[in-house]
């Protein structure tokens, strides 16, 4: 079989790179609607590697089915079904893809929230016992929300995938480091207006290994602490729904007001148990390559200059405890063409209109990211 080398560059960056399997290694690859040649390179890729590949097919439509009609006496057992396999395994790939973005837009929400609950403990083992790594798979539906032609987008799309990512890990060690230094943080821009701490949390760096494409560092508020209001500007899609325009505002750390293009909607998922209306991530991102919104998490959320500030569920290790089904990365840009912003950290400014300031940050900027870069 003639396979793309795009395929087997890809393949290789996320079993040796990413997931850094070794022999004897067991690595589930979970495919949601891509070409059976990407999934064979990846099996090829760990073989080769002496680790011993498993592969689940997936496909939106049938997911869609499934869900529109789900009950717990069906997924119960399949979630117990489906940690069990996850705890036999080291690694975990998965690679999504689907034509069509908004699929599950009209799955009802208690059935969406039903299978979320029940799988959650899958997610959870996935997620803190697992080498893992996801990411989108290109398609005529991802570049036309990218305002692309295919053919363009697809060569986007391996350019930034294939990245040596560990060209950003001096900078993003830096600030990291000064993450968790850091006790009191604000963000100002249009219509925005936030303070909060993020003292003791610690923060951590991406750089390829969990997510791709990456380009971030995270931490988390204190739970509490978050006061002020937020006004994100690039738009999101989640469960299905696309929203645009969110507000939010902050009492004691709580969104006490949520307002968007779907109101109803926002408010519905912000309901969905006590943590949703509670912060469970603060990160900025810096990936040089990727410069406008494309309603795909996965990319905005690493948009040079950008920042995103996370309801729900906060991860282990760098976070503040919360807990929560829901965990949305919504997103704000604050370069000049969206506004512009600046982050301090202790009163000091640290990015302003998306550049970072201090000189041992310098490096995370676009001039020196992309002179670098083959």
């Amino acid at each position: 079989m003639i396979i793309d080398p795009r395929y087997n560059e890809l393949a290789d960056g996320l079993i040796g790179f990413s997931t850094q399997l070794k022999k004897g290694e067991r690595v589930l690859i979970d495919a949601f609607d891509v070409p059976d040649e990407m999934v064979i390179a990846l099996v090829r890729a760990a073989r080769a590697r002496g680790a011993y590949p498993y592969v689940q097919i997936n496909r939106a439509r049938i997911t869609r089915e499934l869900h529109r009609g789900a009950e717990e006496a069906q997924f119960a057992p399949q979630a117990e079904v489906e940690l069990a396999r996850m705890q036999k395994m080291d690694a975990y790939v998965a690679l999504r893809g689907s034509n069509n973005i908004f699929e599950t837009s009209d799955v009802p929400s208690e059935r969406v929230q039903l299978v979320s609950r029940l799988m959650k403990p899958v997610l959870d083992y996935r997620v803190g016992r697992t080498k893992w790594v996801v990411l989108r798979w290109p398609s005529a539906a991802m570049a036309q929300q990218a305002g692309m032609s295919t053919e363009a987008f697809e060569d986007f799309y391996f350019k930034v995938c294939t990245l040596d990512y560990s060209r950003l890990t001096p900078g993003m060690k830096a600030l990291a480091d000064l993450m968790e230094r850091t006790d009191r943080v604000q963000i100002k821009g249009p219509g925005t207006d936030l303070s909060f701490s993020i003292k003791g949390i610690g923060a951590r760096a991406c750089g390829g290994r969990h997510n791709i494409p990456d380009g971030e560092v995270f931490s988390c508020p204190v739970r509490d602490s978050v006061e002020g209001h937020v006004q994100y500007n690039a738009p999101t899609v989640y469960l299905g729904t696309s929203f645009d325009n969110i507000r939010l505002a902050f009492r004691k750390g709580k969104v006490v007001e949520a307002t968007g293009s779907n109101t109803a909607r926002l408010n519905e998922i912000l309901d969905s148990d006590a943590g949703a209306r509670y912060i469970g991530e603060f990160a900025l991102g810096f990936n040089p390559h990727i410069l406008q919104p494309m309603r795909d998490i996965l990319f905005d959320e690493k948009i040079a200059g950008s920042f995103h500030f996370t309801p729900g569920q906060a991860y282990e290790g760098v976070g503040n405890g919360n807990k929560s089904q829901v965990h949305w990365d919504m997103v704000c840009i604050q370069r000049p063409e969206y506004g512009g912003g600046e982050i301090w950290f202790d009163g000091k400014l640290i990015r302003k209109d998306g550049l970072f300031v201090p000189k041992s940050l310098h490096k995370l900027n676009p001039a020196y990211l992309l002179g670098s870069s083959r």
